[in-house]
């Protein structure tokens, strides 16, 4: 599926060959899918001679295209100077335009740091950066005139109000936050003919969409919102191709995938849960890790989890042991980027998977390797960088004690430790109103109670 970006990288790469001086897409934002992350750390480069070249036509639109590219950079890599270095360009860009003399360009540089600085919030879990987003798009949106910036601040306005609401609201404030996309996203549909970047711009709005609705769906346990999310993520992929836009495609399949493995699990449909696994797979082969290292990850930890799913409706060791294996392809890349939200689903994911392994199996030379990989993770990630995400591994740490005394019918001062943990994550969740992350702790916690009625261990 991906021949054409082989092909396109053969001959660029071949010897002799001298790319356009403004790199080798000269600018079009559209064309960056198709250049693996060396190439695109190339064309980074090339973008900021062109942007500082003296004589430069259009400096302010230069550096512009520059911001972009670094930001595409971050974006697959989660490299935090990339980052920082496409949003430093960003704001010279708007200087550059200022907002009085060409409102429209001051507008569409100040998304591109609004977007930086969403970027930022994704990768490292600082939610403050999604305020500073929230105010540049807002300033964006007063400010443009109409056109791709308009529409861009609309829909980053909505993302990161919806993304506020999701731990809060209900299936009609779900669909209410989706709506909010309707308007932005036909805008951007409709410029197709004069951007060529609007149509993979409005497919990545309507993944975004599909993506919230995921979430809300999964918290509530609403198939109907997850049927709405995978339509919508099969809507954005539908408007790219995937050999000439297979990221976005991929992140727009992913979703999809995600929602149908959802749906199969509350659902009860085995059948849901294997087609999310062949489309995963189907996504795996569009393209390799040294395109888009974080992508390449994410699929294979929504792979991994699509894979435990499967484990549990058949209960097949052979599953979890393959969704092991695609947390572990994972935290290679993740390994280089330790402050990603990503890493510690990743790692908590794979020990929740070796549980069930071990139960299934009754080896617990495979709970000894969940539990000290469990406790690395968490020694490595502070409680005050993803508050969420440390009760989220506590409450796993606490699992794996749940399951040695299950499968030894003993307790070695397992029980007292697996409730400290859950007291801590109970915490936690409940200063984050988080009612069922918090149910879940709470029903752990009565497990444990002494007297409880325990699983009988494994043979």
């Amino acid at each position: 599926m991906f021949q054409f970006a082989r092909e396109l990288r053969r001959i660029f790469g071949a010897e002799g060959f001298r790319p356009h001086q403004d790199g080798l897409t000269g600018g079009e934002s559209a064309l960056l899918e198709l250049l693996d992350l060396p190439m695109l750390t190339t064309e980074g480069r090339a973008a900021d001679v062109a942007a500082g070249r003296v004589g430069a036509k259009d400096r302010a639109q230069r550096r512009l295209e520059a911001a972009i590219v670094w930001r595409e950079i971050a974006r697959r890599s989660g490299d935090a100077v990339a980052l920082r270095k496409a949003a430093s360009t960003a704001e010279s860009a708007a200087a550059a335009f200022d907002r009085n003399r060409r409102p429209d360009g001051w507008a569409r540089a100040r998304c591109e740091q609004a977007f930086c600085a969403m970027l930022g919030a994704e990768l490292f879990g600082d939610e403050g950066l999604n305020a500073a987003a929230d105010v540049a798009f807002r300033e964006a949106r007063a400010a443009a005139r109409g056109g791709l910036a308009a529409a861009l601040a609309d829909i980053g306005v909505a993302a990161i109000e919806a993304r506020a609401n999701l731990g809060v609201g209900d299936a009609s404030a779900a669909r209410a936050a989706a709506a909010a996309f309707s308007a932005p996203v036909a805008a951007l549909e409709s410029l197709r003919r004069r951007f060529s970047a609007a149509r993979p711009l409005a497919a990545e709005a309507r993944t975004i969409r599909a993506d919230l609705l995921a979430g809300w769906g999964a918290r509530l346990k609403d198939v109907s919102l997850l049927e709405e999310a995978g339509a919508e993520a099969a809507r954005a992929a539908a408007l790219v191709e995937s050999q000439y836009e297979p990221l976005t495609w991929s992140r727009a399949e992913t979703v999809r995938a995600q929602a149908l493995a959802l749906m199969g699990e509350f659902g009860g449909e085995v059948e849901r849960v294997t087609d999310s696994v062949t489309a995963l797979t189907e996504v795996m082969e569009t393209f390799d890790r040294d395109h888009s290292p974080l992508d390449w990850a994410r699929v294979q930890v929504a792979l991994g989890q699509s894979l435990h799913t499967l484990g549990e409706a058949v209960s097949n060791e052979q599953a979890f042991e393959q969704a092991v294996g695609c947390f572990e392809r994972a935290e290679v890349v993740l390994r280089t980027a330790p402050s990603s939200p990503l890493r510690g689903l990743a790692v908590s994911s794979r020990a929740v998977c070796l549980v069930r392994s071990a139960e299934l199996t009754g080896d617990l030379a495979v709970l000894d390797s969940a539990e000290a990989a469990m406790k690395m993770e968490l020694a490595r990630t502070p409680a005050r960088r993803d508050p969420v995400a440390w009760a989220l591994a506590q409450v796993h740490l606490a699992r794996l004690y749940e399951a040695r005394m299950d499968m030894t019918g003993k307790d070695r001062g397992e029980r007292a430790k697996a409730v400290m943990a859950l007291d801590a994550a109970l915490d936690v969740f409940s200063e984050h109103g988080l009612r069922s992350l918090s149910a879940v702790a709470v029903d752990a916690m009565n497990r444990l109670k002494p007297g409880a009625r325990q699983r009988p261990s494994q043979p």
